[in-house]
């Protein structure tokens, strides 16, 4: 019962935490109702399949995968430049799947060459503290808004829904540092529930989409038609792979370090194998006409809340991740949570890895602490930008300077492998 139990936590937190960017997507390229519907199932299999190689063959850590926030972005990019490049959306997303299919095949290469685990080296504690702050920032915006109830659709805020999202993240608070172990380590399970529950009291929950939707079906490959293979995708495609790679092996040392703080025996694991499952995932993606997953760092704030450390329950909410896709009326189920539940309930996760980032940077000495201000100065920055700043840039630098994270980490890695490099010529 203990397992079931945990693994239908890991079950509502993988959906919580991923499913808003499928639907986002969906939105931006104009899809119906029918074809969103499908875009969200194959994006839900992909991630458990992906979730469950990782955990299973390549880092075998319990680490969920999401969209790739990278993708995301990428997406979001070429949908607004859908016209003026490609013929049409469908087209776009035809391009699309052939970056994805290409990012695969060179996220592959990187990995047998060994490059990963080379570059694994980078990501000291610094850069990891750096990297979780400029994430928790990043994420801010949009767990406010969605909290505070402001959408595409409505641009002011929505108070019903504020004042809930504000007492569900009080009772999340409560819940996680409960005096109760079986209700600490249920917290993030009795949260979603309840604030799920008070949001369909006030009538700001819709209900699910159940009706003309097949009780099963499989997951279509090459929905958009053939990949097309644009020399200016695959150049994006191969630029936002290094991105990628940064990202998981940020997450990776996130949990690691989250799990070693908890006492929990961390099974050694391979970095470059985590690259080979990653390269085949993103093809996967590609071939399901789909966003390419990456492992979610939010996972190592959830083990820490929960307490749920082993593999067990996370392998099997990954196995259900993959069934539940099969089954549209249940997908909609777990579509129809009002997001401000998951922004709100994420919030209380997020907040708490906030500790973890100042703990790696406690030891920083005041030229480290030098190079961490212009860090995040530089990534904060970015992230107030607005879109229409990068209008005739490159897409390959646009993927650079528009995505803060990624932005504030590279320039802190570069800057304390100068400092090292000062200090070795000083030596």
């Amino acid at each position: 019962m203990k397992q079931l139990l945990s693994s239908l936590q890991w079950l509502a937190f993988i959906f919580s935490s991923s499913i808003i960017a499928p639907i986002a997507v969906a939105s931006l390229f104009g899809l119906n109702p029918i074809e969103s519907a499908d875009f969200i199932q194959r994006a839900v299999f992909v991630l458990g399949v992906a979730g469950l190689l990782q955990v299973l063959i390549g880092h075998k850590l319990p680490i969920n995968e999401g969209p790739a926030g990278l993708w995301w972005g990428v997406f979001a990019l070429y949908a607004g430049l859908s016209t003026t490049l490609f013929a049409s959306h469908m087209e776009t997303l035809q391009a699309l799947q052939g970056a994805l299919l290409v990012s695969g095949v060179f996220f592959i290469l990187l990995s047998s060459f060994g490059f990963i685990k080379k570059l694994s080296a980078l990501f000291t504690p610094t850069v990891t503290g750096v990297y979780l702050l400029l994430l928790v920032l990043q994420l801010s915006e949009s767990f406010i808004k969605g909290m505070l109830g402001i959408n595409g659709e409505r641009t002011v805020i929505h108070s019903q829904t504020a004042i809930l999202s504000v007492l569900l993240v009080i009772i999340t608070f409560w819940l996680t540092r409960h005096k109760k172990t079986i209700i600490k380590q249920y917290a993030i399970l009795l949260s979603l529930l309840i604030g799920w529950l008070l949001f369909a009291i006030f009538h700001l929950a819709s209900k699910p989409n159940i009706q003309d939707v097949k009780i099963f079906s499989m997951p279509e490959m090459f929905a958009f038609g053939k990949p097309i293979f644009n020399a200016g995708m695959i150049i994006t495609a191969i630029f936002v792979t290094f991105l990628l790679i940064a990202n998981m092996i940020a997450s990776i040392r996130i949990t690691e370090t989250i799990l070693k703080k908890m006492d929990v025996k961390v099974e050694e694991y391979s970095l470059n194998r985590s690259g080979l499952i990653s390269g085949f995932t993103q093809m996967l993606g590609g071939a399901f006409s789909t966003m390419g997953p990456v492992p979610i760092s939010g996972a190592g704030g959830f083990i820490a809340a929960t307490g749920i450390s082993k593999r067990l329950p996370f392998i099997i909410a990954s196995i259900l991740v993959i069934l539940i896709s099969f089954f549209p009326p249940i997908m909609s189920i777990f579509a129809a949570m009002p997001p401000a539940v998951g922004y709100s309930v994420s919030f209380v996760i997020f907040a708490g890895m906030l500790s973890v980032a100042l703990s790696e940077l406690q030891n920083s000495n005041d030229r480290i602490r030098t190079v961490i201000g212009v860090a995040l100065l530089s990534g904060t920055g970015v992230m107030f930008l607005p879109t229409e700043a990068f209008a005739g840039i490159h897409p390959v630098v646009t993927s650079l300077l528009s995505n803060g994270l990624i932005l504030g980490t590279f320039v802190c890695i570069c800057g304390e492998q100068f400092l090292k490099y000062l200090a070795r010529k000083t030596n």
